[in-house]
């Protein structure tokens, strides 16, 4: 069932005009509008489980609608947000729902979605404790429940961004200062032309993500050395090649399409004796930690000296979320810290001094919401929950006949339904039909469905109901 809109979305062009005066909403007309706001929220969040995952069409293409000149006068706000709400919400892709598996994408828990409005509406630029004590201190909280809850070293600075790709850059730039210290060089003063050259290795299979922020950060996305890795796409220790200084090793938690771990303990060890960083990208493997059952998976990942990881994935935050984290504070600073005459005098904890941003909105208090609301064993069983569906879909795809890829670690499952134009036709049905959605991949040259789940909405029946989708359409295929 599609979203309906309770009246006809007013034409952009046709929409009332108005000037925009100097207070543009008096206090009784702003609450009207935000009580107008909170009702239209509501209903799209009671719709998402009985509408279509995929986008409905019909509304997609009248988006050309909007493109129009700038108009000459502005127009009422609520019919602003009633042309937002009736024209452009049928055209969102479902992932808060609970039968959304095509990323990793955690739908916002109902606690942090509710926090968020209040974080907009507090409009707060979180960069100094001084001026925003309230937000800081939150994001301080926050970050320390979260080394605690992750087995991290205590003491490890941390600073949110908007997500991982931000936040390996930042870990990345703490890693560049820290080695080239070692070798007497001053990067932030003195930049890269000149300096000893870093030496970058990676797993394989690294992220496109970091191989980003090694560009960002003026390493180079292409001047990697890339290790082999196993079946699963980890990091093969064996073929760890002799460290030197200055070395950065890039490891990983949880692999894009597997799942998989880098075997953390023998690398780490390895790479320390050596005299080099070793920063973790744990975008959404990281929070394997916060699992008994599955903490195996991570061990000796804390003896490193970064990581990464988003919120928006697994802890159902809204986008966009992530942190860096850092063993050494020192090393942070000296990368992130920013300093002038007319910005406050440090104190406590100011953020700016660990993100790359000093305007920011206060995201962190997003992430100490939903800490508050789930506590250790609620993201315990989430984590396991969404590894337990997964365990699941591997498990009745596999009785159908068809298979799956991947050893089932964590949350990922990789599927194939026989030729890569076969499995090319199965995802495009399955999208088209809109009970769940799933991505497509290619692994080790094999095209497979990419099945991520990571939902806190997603329920033992909506795993049947995509099982059976998915199954249906499988066998009308191979039947074809």
């Amino acid at each position: 069932m599609e979203p309906h809109a309770e009246s006809d979305p007013a034409e952009p062009e046709a929409a009332s005009a108005r000037p925009v005066q100097a207070h543009d909403l008096d206090a009784a007309e702003t609450a009207e509008l935000l009580a107008d706001v909170a009702a239209r929220a509501s209903r799209y969040v009671a719709a998402t489980d009985g509408r279509a995952v995929r986008p409905d069409p019909a509304a997609v293409a009248d988006l050309e609608r909007f493109r129009t000149p700038l108009a000459d006068e502005g127009v009422e706000p609520r019919e602003v947000i009633a042309l937002l709400d009736e024209a452009v919400s049928p055209t969102m892709l479902a992932s808060t729902s609970g039968r959304f598996f095509g990323f990793v994408m955690g739908g916002a828990l109902p606690v942090t979605l509710a926090a968020s409005l209040l974080v907009s509406t507090w409009d707060q630029n979180s960069a100094y404790h001084q001026t925003t004590p309230g937000t800081a201190t939150l994001e301080a909280v926050a970050m320390e429940w979260l080394v605690e809850l992750l087995g991290l070293p205590p003491g490890t600075a941390g600073g949110f961004v908007t997500g991982a790709t931000v936040a390996n850059a930042t870990a990345i730039a703490a890693a560049r200062h820290a080695v080239l210290e070692r070798v007497g060089w001053d990067v932030e003063a003195d930049g890269l032309f000149g300096a000893p050259p870093i030496r970058v290795i990676v797993g394989g299979e690294v992220h496109p993500s970091v191989r980003k922020s090694l560009g960002l950060v003026g390493l180079g996305k292409d001047r990697v050395e890339a290790v082999e890795v196993d079946a699963q796409g980890r990091f093969r220790a064996d073929r760890l090649p002799r460290l030197e200084e200055p070395c950065i090793v890039i490891l990983q938690a949880g692999n894009v399409n597997t799942g998989a771990f880098d075997p953390f303990g023998e690398i780490v060890a390895r790479a320390r004796d050596a005299g080099a960083w070793v920063h973790v990208d744990g975008a959404f493997g990281l929070w394997a930690a916060a699992s008994p059952e599955l903490r195996g998976h991570v061990e000796g990942m804390e003896l490193a000296d970064s990581w990464a990881t988003d919120f928006h994935k697994w802890l159902n935050v809204p986008y966009d979320s992530g942190i860096a984290l850092v063993r050494d504070p020192a090393a942070l600073r000296a990368a992130m810290g920013v300093s002038a005459a007319y910005l406050p005098e440090p104190s406590a904890r100011d953020p700016s001094d660990f993100t790359p941003e000093l305007s920011r909105r206060a995201r962190g208090v997003e992430v100490w919401a939903a800490f508050k609301r789930l506590g250790r064993s609620g993201v315990r069983e989430l984590v396991e929950r969404c590894c337990r569906h997964a365990r699941r879909f591997a498990e009745g795809l596999r009785q159908a006949g068809f298979e799956v890829l991947n050893e089932v670690a964590l949350n990922q499952v990789l599927v194939s339904f026989g030729p890569p134009e076969r499995t090319q036709a199965v995802i495009r049905a399955l999208q088209e039909d809109g009970t769940c959605w799933c991505g497509i991949t290619t692994w080790q040259g094999r095209t497979a469905m990419r099945i991520s789940v990571s939902g806190w909405a997603t329920t033992d029946e909506d795993v049947e109901r995509s099982l059976e989708v998915m199954i249906r359409l499988g066998e009308a295929q191979r039947s074809a």
